[in-house]
């Protein structure tokens, strides 16, 4: 592998070099160009932990005292990867390697593509990720892109980190990395473990320069279409509030004051109250400023004090697994955990709090027809006190329950893993066709985000005295993705970029001559778009902002439900005849709570 795998070649009393490079991959839009942005929206806490994890094995010189290490992060959502540069200093190492971390399913073809090069050049590559983790964790063998990952030569790793990172670096220093580590029956305890961090330059390039990093892993639920539970386990390892404070004031050193708490469900932490009592300590003692980002389930209003305490530490925004509002499409994917009953309490209990609420929705459970999601949407736009809904294809994502009984079954699922985002369609429904389920999929994004709608949403965040304007621009981002740059709004950002030379495997590259005039019309194109939808939203919100009576606005969704009075209301008219009889009226709501 020449002198990358000749860790022991050098002068006898030079110091050795040891490159680390980091890369969190992208992957590709449909024209199989990279989706990058000048400033992405997501930050990626998998690159923060690898990162730490490194510089800790860097400090303690586990590599020995004569080697020294460099380590290089990159996000590619938003950082064009020097590729030249990357190979030239890698070669140039005494020993490295090329880390791809955090690579989910439709991030593995694009994780393959950047590796071809360092492959070819006989450098060293580790892929790890829920694409890896998922498949070794519930399939009976391994797929095939995994298989053809490791014809390459190209080092697996399953599991987490923590514990073992140190034993990888040493096997690639030897020039011996193994074709797979398989920690997926040894999940580590995280109190005390390493915390995530990325330096400030590298957060930078997230808009409003986002930081993250989990409080804790694994969730007690069994959603079938999930692949944390198969993967990071389903009881809760926490960190302390001591790693959380750790992590919050060294990166405030560095100037970065917002963080997305990235538990899959920071209500189901078992360690949360101490957690935020020491974040409410620094806001509210200390006088630090800083902001939170996290996601919840629908039944964390009922934890005493939760969304007050999380208010006072300063969530700003939360993330809802609302997932659906049919009831037999949540017993069909097991998330009987979600309450239709308690959701609009639970959206009020935030908005009581001025925190803006996200909440995912499933299209295309086995119950799904068009006109039933045509129906609960309208539903949902009427009686729920939501700020955003985005939208997914139910996905068999590699690593789930769902994605296993298909497998076993021998139903057809796209082979191509880079649609695997949640935003294409990658099976067959049991009832719509294909052409019926791509097509309510985009109806649905164009109703709730309809300017009648959005008008309705921005004042009943008026009338509940929280930020227009922020909430303006969230809904415009959310909505442009979709209906200007065809992603979805998890993928977006600050300006798309796009790379003539970086597009995938077996796709030519276009010509500058027709390249360049296609781009140049397309930026225009998409600019003036952006720009004509900003001045629509803000001649909304400057017509509320204008109504002295903005704040006594009231509408169903914002008006206190009662036990009695929740029967009445449309969503659970809709849906009480699906729950099971052996509830027994009229409080077949209260047993099923049980």
């Amino acid at each position: 592998m020449g002198k990358n795998a000749a860790a022991g070649t050098g002068k006898n009393h030079a110091k050795k070099s040891f490159r680390l490079i980091l890369v969190k991959p992208s992957h590709y839009d449909d024209d199989g160009y990279v989706i990058q942005w000048l400033r992405s929206a997501i930050p990626s806490n998998t690159l923060a932990q690898l990162y730490g994890l490194a510089r800790l094995c860097k400090n303690e010189d586990i590599l020995g005292p004569d080697v020294e290490v460099t380590i290089d992060a990159y996000d590619e959502t938003n950082r064009v990867l020097p590729i030249k540069r990357m190979l030239r200093n890698l070669a140039d190492a005494d020993g490295g390697m090329l880390c791809l971390v955090g690579v989910q399913s439709n991030q593995f073809p694009r994780a393959i593509d950047v590796a071809r090069p360092f492959r070819d050049a006989g450098l060293q590559v580790g892929i790890g990720g829920f694409h890896v983790s998922g498949c070794l964790s519930m399939l009976p063998e391994l797929p095939l892109d995994i298989r053809q990952a490791q014809e390459m030569g190209i080092s697996l790793f399953a599991g987490e980190a923590e514990g073992r990172f140190d034993l990888i670096l040493k096997d690639c220093y030897a020039g011996a990395l193994k074709p797979l580590y398989n920690f997926m029956a040894d999940l580590p305890n995280l109190e005390g473990a390493v915390v995530p961090f990325l330096p400030a330059d590298v957060v930078a390039h997230t808009a409003g320069a986002n930081t993250s990093f989990d409080a804790g892993r694994g969730c007690p639920f069994q959603c079938s279409f999930c692949t944390i539970i198969n993967v990071q386990g389903r009881k809760s390892r926490t960190r302390s509030p001591d790693d959380v404070e750790a992590i919050v004031r060294e990166n405030l050193e560095q100037g970065i004051k917002r963080f997305f708490i990235t538990d899959d469900n920071f209500a189901r932490n078992r360690s949360w109250e101490e957690i935020m009592d020491r974040l409410i300590h620094l806001r509210e003692e200390e006088k630090l400023t800083f902001s939170i980002v996290i996601q919840v389930d629908t039944l964390c209003h009922k934890t005493p004090n939760f969304i007050e305490k999380c208010a006072r530490a300063g969530v700003k925004r939360v993330f809802i697994g609302l997932e659906n509002i049919n009831p037999d499409n949540l017993v069909a994917a097991k998330k009987r955990q979600n309450k239709i009953w308690e959701y609009r309490k639970m959206l009020q209990a935030w908005k009581a709090q001025g925190v803006l609420t996200y909440a995912g929705y499933i299209l295309g459970f086995p119950e799904d027809t068009p006109e039933k999601i045509r129906r609960d949407i309208e539903i949902i736009k009427h009686e729920l006190p939501v700020d955003l809904l985005e939208f997914f294809f139910l996905t068999p994502l590699p690593g789930s329950e769902d994605h296993k009984t298909l497998y076993l079954k021998q139903v057809w699922m796209d082979p191509d893993m880079n649609k695997y985002d949640l935003n294409h369609r990658t099976t067959h429904h049991p009832s719509m066709s294909d052409a019926a389920w791509e097509a309510i999929y985009a109806e649905v994004w164009e109703s709730y985000y309809a300017l009648d709608h959005v008008e309705t949403i921005m004042r009943r965040a008026a009338a509940c005295r929280m930020n227009v304007g922020n909430l303006m621009f969230l809904m415009l981002w959310f909505y442009g993705c979709v209906s200007i740059e065809r992603l979805h709004p998890l993928e977006g950002g600050w300006f798309r970029r796009r790379v003539r030379s970086q597009r995938r495997h077996g796709m030519p590259i276009e010509s500058a001559l027709t390249f360049w005039p296609k781009r140049f019309a397309q930026v225009l194109h998409n600019q003036a778009s952006w720009l004509l939808l900003l001045y629509r939203f803000g001649m909304i919100r400057r017509r509320i902002k204008k109504d002295p009576k903005a704040r006594d606005y009231m509408d169903a969704s914002l008006r206190p439900v009662t036990d009695e009075e929740e029967l009445e209301t449309e969503l659970m008219q809709t849906h009480i005849d699906a729950l099971p009889n052996t509830y027994g009226a009229p409080h077949r709501k209260v047993a099923a709570g049980v």
